[in-house]
């Protein structure tokens, strides 16, 4: 049975932290601090919540270019769907409140070895929590200790970014040296502290890299992309991790592959622990998620070639369009001879439960793997376990920093990107022929990127693909997208399957029509039945032919000169005038 590490908080733990997200209210407490925090149990039931609280355990939790739901999230929407909110909005500090009373007791406990864990796994989280609040909001205040109520930090301005990430070089480098070096998928180890410090080096390094409209004080982007270049290439030499062999089935296992996953959230059946990610794929209430054409013809033919380079690419019917793609395709996404893991039956995709057509196959379980007959499909009851970090993103991390500093070779290439590409029988990428040959699809207003230029313009794009095509689905694309300057991504056509025409499609490969396109009425004998042009039916971009358009008539709209920021709340600057709001957002506020 797995080993359940996502606590149940205790209660002498919880009473010693307050709920609330001010920062200078005190712990509302049964014991005083300077009576816990004495012991390594202590330390532990303090910090076990700082897991369950600030890691992600929602596998589709951002909306993209890439992958959107039937429903466009504010983000792609823009414009007027994007406000300032009174409150929320991600400017929380809760969990800040724990790290750092956590950090300002621990003088309480005689351990040396516990303090030197504890304290280091306390600065992890506190890196990792400053990490997504530079994502957001670009410069924050820094918060090291537990804040007092008549403390002028209260109404202090926000600190400039490289304040900001020079603290958490610190945390993350301390939370490096003391964390214990043993592989522990669950709970946080210095290689995972090394994968966050990859992380958001190589978010700071392409930030200021491509955010030239934007003055950045202290380092440049090459320190920032070297840091994130050492510290992936220090977990490669470590050798403690490895690509597990199948990709395809990595995502829908029951228990973390240990090789890969460096830190995953852990999901039990028994203990009733789950996530949604098999109903959010099949269920038609669950949001009707589907990847776009435009990332689906990104992929490489299977023999190393561009999609996009065939004649008639862009008007391809469904099962023309699939074959004979890089096998990570069908692993995202349904294609000709689908089938549930564990079953037989060969599976098409169903527009009822994916606007685009490119219906989710990735996390998708086994249906019997709790021991009846499709439970996992329900709502909420999914328990494979999901990654935080990923040995693959460690690699796509080294390779994408040095061809960003221009300092990538083709053994760069042979021990990061090329190691991907093996596992799934893709040919190996060669960095002389992808920068002789950019390819014109990904550098295209169109379907591509505007801002890569340069010697390396052809491997960074490659990367760039490789990124997409490997952690398809992660949460990773739409902070890409900004940390790139690319933001005119979501502008871009968001577009389903191909039908040249109303009538009844084989789009499970099985050599008979099972779906039917149609208008009024149809007698067809097909399983799938969808009525075009209607409210509740599906829509084509040209009436009765076309791709499938899901958001006609919906805009979705990037305004670079606002978006690549999230706004201050405007209750938080009224009560801190100090906080100046971020460019393009009117809060109403004047001071």
């Amino acid at each position: 049975m797995k080993k359940y590490i996502i606590p149940i908080i205790i209660l002498a733990a919880t009473a010693m932290l307050s709920s609330c997200d001010a920062l200078d209210k005190k712990p509302i407490s049964t014991l005083a601090p300077e009576n816990y925090f004495r012991n390594e149990t202590d330390l532990q039931l303090f910090t076990n919540p700082l897991y369950n609280n600030m890691l992600p355990k929602d596998a589709f939790e951002n909306q993209s270019d890439h992958y959107v739901n039937y429903t466009l999230s504010n983000e792609l929407r823009g414009g007027s769907y994007r406000t300032v909110p009174g409150s929320g909005g991600g400017w929380t500090w809760t969990d800040l409140r724990r790290i750092n009373t956590l950090l300002g007791n621990l003088g309480n406990c005689d351990d040396e070895q516990a303090v030197a864990k504890y304290g280091a796994l306390a600065r992890f989280f506190r890196a990792y929590f400053y990490a997504d609040k530079v994502r957001r909001f670009g410069d924050v205040p820094w918060i090291d200790h537990e804040l007092g109520s008549a403390e002028d930090q209260l109404y202090a301005p926000r600190d400039n970014r490289e304040v900001v990430l020079t603290h958490m070089i610190e945390d993350v480098d301390d939370a490096i040296a003391n964390l214990p070096s043993a592989v522990s998928v669950y709970r946080v180890n210095k290689w995972a502290a090394l994968a966050l410090k990859s992380q958001f080096c190589l978010f700071e390094g392409t930030f200021r890299k491509y955010h030239t409209e934007l003055e950045f004080e202290g380092h440049d982007a090459d320190y920032y992309l070297d840091l994130a270049a050492k510290a992936a290439k220090e977990i490669i030499d470590g050798g403690k991790y490895r690509l597990a062999a199948d990709y395809t089935t990595l995502f829908s296992e029951v228990d973390a592959d240990k090789g890969e996953y460096m830190l995953a959230i852990n999901f039990d059946y028994s203990l009733q622990f789950f996530n949604n990610t098999s109903a959010f794929a099949l269920l038609q209430t669950q949001g009707r998620p589907g990847l776009t054409k435009k990332f689906v013809d990104s992929f490489l033919m299977k023999d190393g070639s561009r999609f996009t380079d065939k004649t008639g690419w862009n008007e391809m019917t469904f099962n023309d369009e699939v074959k004979d793609r890089d096998p990570r395709l069908a692993a995202c996404t349904r294609t000709p001879g689908y089938h549930r893991f564990g079953q037989t039956a060969v599976l098409a995709p169903d527009l009822n439960s994916s606007c685009t057509g490119f219906q989710i196959a990735k996390w998708v379980m086994n249906p019997t793997a709790d021991g009846t007959s499709n439970g996992v499909d329900r709502v909420d009851r999914s328990f494979n376990d999901l990654p935080v970090y990923r040995y693959a993103e460690v690699l796509l991390n080294y390779a994408e920093a040095l061809a960003e500093l221009g300092t990538l070779t083709q053994a760069d290439l042979d021990l990061s990107v090329n190691l991907l590409r093996k596992r799934v029988g893709m040919p190996s990428m060669n960095l002389a022929n992808a920068n002789a040959n950019p390819d014109w699809y990904l550098s295209s207003e169109e379907y591509g990127y505007r801002n890569v230029n340069g010697g390396n313009k052809g491997v960074i794009l490659e990367i760039r693909r490789e990124r997409a095509v490997e952690l398809a689905q992660e949460g990773f694309r739409y902070y890409d997208l900004i940390r790139w300057k690319e933001g005119l991504c979501i502008n871009q056509a968001m577009y389903g399957h191909y039908f040249p025409a109303l009538g009844e499609y084989d789009l499970d490969g099985d050599g008979k029509a099972e779906t039917c396109l149609y208008q009024g009425s149809t007698d067809s004998k097909c399983t799938y039945k969808y009525e075009v042009g209607t409210a509740s039916g599906v829509k084509l971009t040209e009436g009765t032919k076309g791709y499938l358009d899901p958001h006609q008539g919906v805009e979705h709209k990037f305004d670079e000169s606002r978006d690549y920021f999230y706004p201050i709340p405007s209750g938080e600057r009224q009560l801190n005038n100090n906080l100046a709001q971020n460019p393009g957002w009117d809060d109403g506020l004047s001071f």
